[in-house]
């Protein structure tokens, strides 16, 4: 039997998990350590599944496992990956560990401040095991919804990361949003209970689209299957035939889900409550790791289960994607919270990613599954490093910065990048899966694609003006002490940075994995990359 690399991959942060949580409560510092290696062992594994990985093999998935689960109803416990879903566990066992080490003393004991409650200077519990245990729990999930290639399957552990989540949120708040305590715990716990009830309502929308899908496959095939692969194959035979209105009425609730987790607008008003009042490793926790399984299924499910009714529901994605990119920018424009800008910034982001997708192009899909790992990087070096401002100031409002490239200049140098990454400067890592988005948008859609780059212009306008703000100008006096980043904290970003450089001038490591990948998944889709139009080639000579 070979060895299942995949399910080590996702059981060693399950199992860091619960050793984490079991560390006795006097050891704070013995319970971050052991979290940490438990998740620098995961992303061994994860370089080991793309050292192990060819690009070059046929067959949609390789290190696959499968074994019979729950027989009577067709659920297998199946696991398989393909270049995307490969580079996508490696991004996620990549930044765990800079999170763990971002967020080393979010969960410290703190005095309480002006609710009273400790006035006698006894310091106030917050369960370091609990939220070191809690990131591996979601990253265990992440990895599994990845490898997962039985719907059913894929279906629990998608649903199951909201719990950690929930709690992630909820529980461990930045405390910087200017109210009391009291006031505190009760906007963190709306955006976790908004972030709860948005994905679980697309979640039980998905549940009666997989149940349907079953029942079609029962009836077809005379057994009830949740194989992806078995699904796949049945309809390249001929044997699986779903009737249209079937086939769109299934794939609407798959994508409903999706949408919700991506966040795609309309459903994506969870986000910026989520990422504002978690502390700044958890969001990037969620927008640059749990977001991405949402656009992962959109590509693995939402294409190959159902080809035809994604070809017909393209027009509306991609207008709903037109509208989350500018969106998005617009209110990050006018946001004054640092934090909820970069959650706006993030939906623009993913309404490039989406747009991607539906493009139905080599290159659109091929930049979109790119652009889902410089996103996550670019995300997580200016959240991190927002978060290291913010714990200095204690505020998460723009205004009260002023001036901190004088006192703080590495701290503001770092942000700079960050927030250059966003914006998609050449050079810098999302400048090549943005451009390549565009160039696959303009070829089928040549409309969409110049609404998209208005994108490009809001987005170095909200950077640009954000840095302006914090950074520059007179030294307030409020900020005049402020230390410049310490060495853990250089250590959590000058990776991420460097990994920005790096893929900005070099992407093809990434590139050889995904493109076989994106190339089969057009197949399975019945798509071509439209032709060059001869009279425009004629008219350019």
């Amino acid at each position: 039997m070979a060895f299942p690399l995949l399910t080590l991959t996702a059981a060693v942060p399950a199992v860091g998990a619960v050793a984490t949580a079991a560390v006795p409560a006097g050891r704070r510092t013995a319970a971050k350590w052991l979290a940490l290696a438990f998740s620098l062992a995961t992303l061994a594994l994860a370089a080991v599944q793309l050292v192990r990985f060819d690009p070059g093999t046929k067959g949609p998935f390789q290190l696959t496992e499968s074994h019979a689960w729950i027989a009577d109803f067709g659920v297998r416990y199946e696991l398989g990956v393909d270049g995307i879903a490969v580079v996508l566990i490696g991004l996620a066992a990549l930044l765990i560990p800079f999170i763990m080490l971002a967020g080393w003393h979010d969960a410290d004991p703190r005095a309480a401040s002006d609710s009273g409650s400790a006035a006698d200077g006894s310091s106030r519990w917050r369960p370091v095991q609990g939220f070191f245990a809690l990131i591996l729990m979601v990253e265990a999930m992440v990895v599994i919804s990845f490898e997962a290639t039985d719907v059913f399957l894929f279906y629990i552990f998608f649903e199951a990361m909201l719990i950690p989540m929930y709690f992630l949120i909820g529980g461990f708040g930045d405390g910087a949003a200017g109210q009391g305590d009291a006031g505190a715990a009760a906007q963190r716990s709306y955006a976790a209970v908004k972030f709860l009830l948005y994905n679980l309502v697309g979640g039980l929308i998905m549940l009666a689209a997989v149940i349907g899908l079953y029942a079609v496959t029962a009836d077809q095939l005379g057994a009830g299957t949740f194989s992806l692969q078995e699904i796949v194959q049945a309809r390249a035979a001929g044997k699986l035939d779903i009737a249209t209105t079937t086939e769109r009425a299934l794939f609407l609730g798959f994508f409903f889900a999706f949408a919700v987790k991506a966040p795609l607008w309309p459903l994506h008003t969870w986000l910026p409550n989520a990422m504002g009042e978690a502390t700044a490793p958890v969001a990037v926790l969620i927008t640059a790791v749990v977001d991405k399984v949402g656009t992962f299924a959109m590509l693995r499910f939402c294409l190959q289960l159902f080809p035809e009714a994604s070809k017909w529901a393209t027009p509306v994605i991609v207008v709903l994607s037109l509208i989350s990119i500018l969106y998005g920018a617009l209110l990050a424009v006018g946001q004054r919270d640092i934090k909820r800008l970069v959650a706006y910034a993030s939906i623009s982001h993913f309404g490039f990613i989406v747009l991607g997708i539906f493009a139905m192009t080599s290159q659109g899909q091929s930049g979109a599954t790119l652009y889902m790992v410089n996103h996550g990087v670019s995300t997580a070096a200016l959240m991190l490093v927002a978060g290291f401002l913010i714990s200095r100031r204690g505020s998460r409002l723009i205004a009260d910065y002023g001036g901190v490239q004088k006192v703080a200049p590495v701290l503001a140098g770092t942000f700079l990048v960050g927030g250059l990454a966003t914006l998609s400067l050449p050079g810098l890592a999302p400048f090549v899966s943005e451009f390549l988005v565009l160039v696959g948008t303009f070829s089928r859609y040549p409309v969409a694609g110049g609404i998209a780059t208005l994108g490009i212009v809001l987005a170095a306008l909200y950077i640009l003006v954000l840095y302006q703000r914090t950074m520059t100008g007179p030294v307030k006096a409020e900020v005049r002490g402020m230390p410049d980043l310490r060495a853990r904290e250089l250590a959590v970003v000058a990776p991420l940075i460097a990994v920005l450089l790096f893929l900005g001038v070099y992407p093809k490591p990434l590139t050889e994995i995904l493109d076989p990948a994106v190339r089969h998944t057009m197949s399975q889709v019945h798509q071509a990359d439209p032709k060059p139009d001869v009279n425009d080639v004629e008219a350019a000579k």
